[in-house]
């Protein structure tokens, strides 16, 4: 554990102790944490055992029983699906990679604001409506460099898939092993070597 990382312990009784503080907190302290983009770890005071994505699962469901979910049923549905699927591995590297890719475009566009937050510039109305209108394609170049990733990194998830698919029948010794668009592959021509 990196000593920038703050360690939370949790009790029997349900109860979180930040250990830097040393006093109890609450989920919405560790919710606070997560905001502030600070390190944190949550370990079970008896076993030693790591908890943090337990905590963070909890902070989520709160979130999303509070008001406004950001997952739909049917999205969670499709979640639950990946479970012991042979893709799980690779949808949370999707899922995880495709949320980078979305805060990437966020901080890019937060900057932008930045440069011209003082507003001076933009007294006149016609300045800001000519600002604005420069914004536009960039927000859309900014979302469609996002599907176009998104998009190449399942083609990737795919293939790879498709490779280990493959690999697989070989190992098995079947004779004509048949890709997942259904496919068969060619048979080897015996007189080319």
């Amino acid at each position: 554990m990196a000593e920038t990382t703050r360690l939370i312990k949790k009790y029997p009784n349900r109860r979180l102790y930040d250990t830097q503080t040393s006093s109890y907190i609450t989920l919405g302290d560790v919710k606070q944490l997560v905001l502030a983009n600070e390190g944190f770890q949550v370990l079970d005071a008896k076993s030693g055992e790591d908890l943090t994505r337990s905590i963070l699962l909890q902070i989520i469901l709160e979130e999303e029983t509070a008001g406004a979910p950001i997952f739909t049923s049917a999205m969670l549905a499709q979640i639950i699906r990946f479970y012991g699927n042979a893709m799980q591995s690779i949808m949370g590297t999707f899922l995880e990679k495709n949320l980078q890719a979305f805060i990437d475009i966020q901080n890019s566009f937060q900057d932008q604001g930045k440069s011209v937050s003082d507003g001076s510039q933009f007294a006149n109305p016609e300045l800001w409506a000519q600002f604005m209108s420069v914004q536009t394609p960039v927000i859309q170049s900014m979302m469609s460099n996002y599907i176009d990733q998104s998009k190449n990194m399942f083609v990737q998830m795919q293939d790879q898939f498709q490779n280990q698919t493959r690999s697989l029948f070989s190992n098995f010794g079947f004779p004509n092993p048949v890709d997942l668009t259904g496919a068969a592959r060619p048979k080897p021509d015996p007189t080319k070597k």
